[in-house]
């Protein structure tokens, strides 16, 4: 319902749209309660009573404003408009749950709450109801209100059905009620069209009996009984790139991901084929041609791969757009928010100084999801609260559910809690259809609405493709064990193909031999490509090497900056626009920074690392960075976004530091580590030049986003040939704040190390976090690139020991290992090194303060654990011939941290008679004491143990 200004003595004509039923519900509710009724139409009600029958054709014909009306000779009862308009507003609302859209069930379907008995109408009642009054949007040879209530029964209960009461914005309510009603948004198939449509299907059905014939027993998790989705999927890319997409990202799980890689994404048959056959497939990638497929060393199994490809639409052979179906293992949804993070990449143009310029008419997404997993998985509701937010929207995603009705062998009843497996979306007011997947023609009007809503509104939008699954969760299982009911069904239903053929061979469009040729077609064209498949390789490769430049590991790199320039860096920090409001006791902390330049300063860990981010914009890198709070900084310590304290305006000094053209982000996260890792890896996938940085509120909260760590940032570039660079901030130590908020699980990044895969460092000052991040942003384009794990410090970052000056910054270089100043002097006289890294160390060199005799000392900090810095230890370790003991020390219980990591790699080095030995928490099972007085005295222990001849 809409309201304009209200005309005096005409109150009720300001109000328009078919919900005239709401407002006389709420004058009911009026005469019980006044006080209960919103006061605006409390007051109408008071002075001007309810609408009138005259009343309410106003207000229906004032729904379009260009439609001429005259009132009825003899109005009809005003009782019974109202009855029509709620019988109307239901079958928009309950249309659905009496459609015809389980291909496999057309009974028990629910018309009570649409059936005329139900509010007490007749046939002849409605007849007398202007068409105007019940659906504006009508066509044109809807002539009355009876013919208006059959339209919209014929348009909300057939095969595609519709969601959208959930939607409060009332233009998008408006905008779908008008395009679903009048069927605008989609033009009947030609023939021609249609005839290519059963093409399409024939080469989906093939392909699968294809693979389903030679390769017998082999998994493939085939499409079949959701075939649908490949035409869907053409149509939405078609039209897309017809409408301006450049880019368009597909996101999928195994069910159906080979078809989509043959005939969406166009690789080979003989490529796939290879696969099958355990055959080299590499030579097989056409020489000619814009498809893109990359591979790793170890690989991955057929249907978890990816690839990309160049696409033009017949219709318009000089639009041009690439479409990506992403790498993703058998995690299923985790590849959701990868692909929105691929999408802001390619939206953003990071060339500028500032926020990037977003462009999202020029790339979205397609995530493609299973029913079970759907609603099963947090990650999808984590995606979709990302979406509308400013550092993550993409301008909408299309989400289809491959709904076969089936998880496994687990079946709907027992997979979720509400009807649909759509029903997730609701919470975010996204509209959804529900569409047989056995209507190719519904599916690809679906698909069309779908782009026109993210079109128009920038959000996102669901289609619910309800199918089923022709065989068991793999082709190897017998579905008849656990779903035997259901699948009597489908072993006696035909295919969308068959259906799709009969129709058309009934309507006269083709004959059953153009249909059997086409057939013939697809199994010649199959053939040929399995021809050109090599025999299986009987002595492959088993040591699956790396390539060099990932093996040799990192090039040496200058990190440093000229004094003068970091100088000049840290004054235009420190400007703030006229006028501009820091809060008084902010200001005077980072005006402090000025000090650390002219001699009476040091540099902390927070000033560092804005220096850092400067100076990697002024070399042309682009920038983000996100987490929870990431804008201040948990621990109070970033402020990289300032804010007036009189107006709340927002000032960002890194988007002002001159001669940079490259972009600086930073974002404040929802409350998420899984979608939002996944994410910031996708975006840096895809936008490879920018340093990507990730910062986990506690480092003890990244846990939550281990399937990304583990699947996609630490075996991606084996798995898939996908590089990244993605950084990750993970605060760690132990200040006494209990078991989660201790540890980052330092553990987990080392167990995970092999193959040079990415870099975990624990630095001790942040000169060194300064000049790692440098690095880092050095090598983002070279093939050395590798993701950066960093324990970053919390209790460190204002201490002065862990502080340096700026000439530190200057002058400096990154060192896998650093030694105590002051100690190893004297050779001879060192029986015992010391080696920790992190916070201890620093808790070490503040105790050394208070000792006298130290020359039987020394002190290593392991900076970079992984790769570990071999030769530079051997190095240092062999300088000391009257070496006795090398002891480990660590805040961590000796079960975590890195002691299980390092302990053969020291014991490698030791030299005979030398004793490796380790100080620290015993094992536990949980990472930390919970009271601080209990860890404060368990650290004086180990510090006092590690430092006690």
């Amino acid at each position: 319902m809409k309201k304009q200004s209200t005309n005096q003595g005409e109150p009720w004509h300001s109000f328009y749209g078919p919900n005239l039923g709401y407002v006389m519900e709420v004058y009911e509710q009026f005469l019980e309660d006044p006080s209960e009724v919103d006061p605006e139409l409390r007051e109408l009600f008071e002075q001007w009573g309810p609408p009138t029958a005259e009343d309410a054709a106003v207000m229906a014909s004032a729904q379009k404003a260009d439609a001429s009306f005259t009132l009825p000779a003899q109005p009809t009862a005003l009782s019974k408009m109202v009855a029509a308009v709620k019988l109307a507003d239901n079958i928009r609302t309950y249309g659905h749950l009496a459609a015809d859209i389980n291909p496999l069930n057309d009974r028990n379907k629910d018309t009570r709450r649409i059936e005329l008995s139900e509010f007490d109408l007749t046939e002849e009642d409605l007849k007398n109801i202007p068409v105007e009054f019940l659906c504006p949007d009508a066509p044109s040879h809807i002539k009355d209100g009876l013919q208006a209530v059959n339209h919209l029964k014929e348009v909300y209960t057939r095969k595609l059905a519709f969601e959208y009461a959930h939607v409060h914005e009332l233009e998008e309510k408006n905008w779908l009620r008008e395009k679903i009603e009048s069927g605008s948004y989609f033009s009947p198939l030609s023939k021609e069209q249609k005839v290519s449509l059963l093409k399409r299907l024939a080469e989906v059905d093939g392909f699968e009996k294809y693979v389903h014939r030679t390769f017998v027993g082999q998994k493939r998790f085939s499409i079949e009984g959701l075939d649908t989705m490949v035409p869907l999927l053409d149509e939405l890319i078609r039209y897309s790139v017809e409408a301006g997409a450049k880019t368009v990202n597909i996101g999928m799980a195994h069910r159906g991901r080979l078809n989509v890689l043959a005939h969406v994404i166009g690789k080979p048959y003989e490529m796939i084929f290879a696969e099958f056959q355990h055959a080299p497939s590499k030579d097989l990638i056409p020489s000619e041609g814009s498809i893109g497929i990359t591979f790793g060393w170890t690989g991955d199994v057929k249907y978890h791969l990816g690839a990309d490809r160049e696409i033009s639409p017949q219709a318009m052979p000089t639009a041009r757009a690439r479409v990506t179906l992403a790498n993703n293992p058998s995690h299923l949804e985790v590849v959701s928010p990868i692909v929105a993070g691929y999408t802001r990449a390619a939206q953003e143009n990071r060339e500028e100084n500032g926020y990037p310029v977003q462009s999202s008419e020029t790339s979205y997404a397609v995530m493609i999801h299973g029913d079970a997993a759907f609603p099963g998985q947090g990650v999808v509701a984590e995606t979709l609260n990302m979406s509308r937010l400013r550092g993550y929207n993409t301008g909408g995603s299309i989400h289809l559910i491959a709904n076969n009705m089936i998880g496994f062998t687990t079946e709907s009843r027992d997979s979720r809690s509400t009807k649909y497996a759509s029903d997730t979306a609701k919470g975010f007011e996204v509209p959804i259809v529900h569409v047989n997947a056995d209507d190719p023609e519904a599916c690809m009007a679906a698909a069309v609405l779908a782009y026109e809503y993210r079109k128009t509104f920038g959000k996102d939008f669901v289609i619910d493709l309800i199918g089923y699954r022709r065989f068991g969760h793999n082709e190897m299982d017998e579905p008849m064990v656990t779903n035997p009911q259901m699948y009597s069904i489908i072993q006696n239903h035909p295919n969308v193909k068959k259906l799709y053929a009969e129709q058309l061979i009934s309507d006269e469009i083709i004959s059953q031999e153009e249909v059997e040729k086409m057939d013939s077609e697809v199994e010649e064209v199959l053939k040929a490509a399995y021809d050109k498949v090599p025999a299986k390789d009987e002595d492959p490769d088993t040591v699956l090497a790396p390539p060099e430049d990932v093996a040799n590991g990192l090039p040496e790199l200058n990190t440093s900056v000229e004094f003068d320039k970091l100088k000049h860096i840290n004054e235009e920090l420190l400007q703030w626009p006229e006028g501009f409001n820091v809060f008084k006791k902010l200001g005077k902390i980072l005006q402090r920074r000025s000090q650390a330049f002219e001699g009476k300063g040091k540099i902390d860990w927070a000033h560092a690392e804005t220096l850092a981010f400067a100076s990697i914009l002024k070399d042309g890198t682009p920038i983000r960075l996100t987490g929870q709070d990431s804008e201040r900084g948990t621990f109070a310590q970033r402020h990289l976004v300032l804010h007036d304290e009189k107006t709340g305006e927002e000032y960002i000094p890194l988007h002002h530091i001159a001669e940079s053209n490259a972009s600086f982000v930073v974002h404040n996260s929802p409350l998420t580590e899984t979608a939002v890792v996944g994410y910031e890896y996708g975006y840096n996938v895809f936008a490879p030049e920018t340093l990507v940085l990730w910062e986990a509120q506690f480092g003890d909260f990244s846990n939550m986003a281990q399937v990304m760590f583990d699947q996609f940032i630490s075996a991606g570039r084996a798995k898939w040939g996908q590089k990244t660079g993605l950084v990750m901030l993970l605060p760690h130590g132990y200040e006494g704040q209990g078991p989660e908020h201790s540890s980052a699980r330092l553990e987990r990044f080392l167990q995970l190390g092999g193959e040079y895969n990415w870099t975990v460092a624990n630095c001790s000052t942040a000169g060194q976090y300064f000049h790692v991040l440098r690095r880092q942003a050095a090598i983002l384009q070279k093939e050395e690139v590798r993701p950066l794990v960093i324990m970053t410090p919390k209790s460190l970052l204002r201490n002065q020991f862990a502080s340096v000056t700026a000439e530190e910054l200057a002058e400096g270089e990154f060192h896998s290992v650093l030694e105590q100043k002051g100690l190893g002097e004297n050779r001879e006289a060192v029986e015992r090194i010391v080696i920790g890294s992190g916070k201890i160390a620093i808790d070490l060199e503040e105790k050394l303060q208070g000792m006298d005799e130290t020359d039987w000392l020394h002190i290593l900090r392991l900076e970079e654990i992984y790769p570990f810095p071999k030769n530079d230890m051997e190095e240092i370790i062999g300088r000391y011939p009257n070496l006795k003991e090398l002891v480990w020390i660590q805040e961590e219980p000796k079960n975590m941290g890195a002691w299980t990591f390092v302990e053969p790699r020291l014991r490698d080095l030791a030299s005979e008679g030398v004793d490796v030995q380790y100080v620290g928490r015993r094992r536990r099972s949980s990472p930390s004491e919970g009271e601080p007085t209990v860890h404060k005295k368990e650290q004086a222990r180990i510090i006092s143990e590690a430092l006690t001849r």
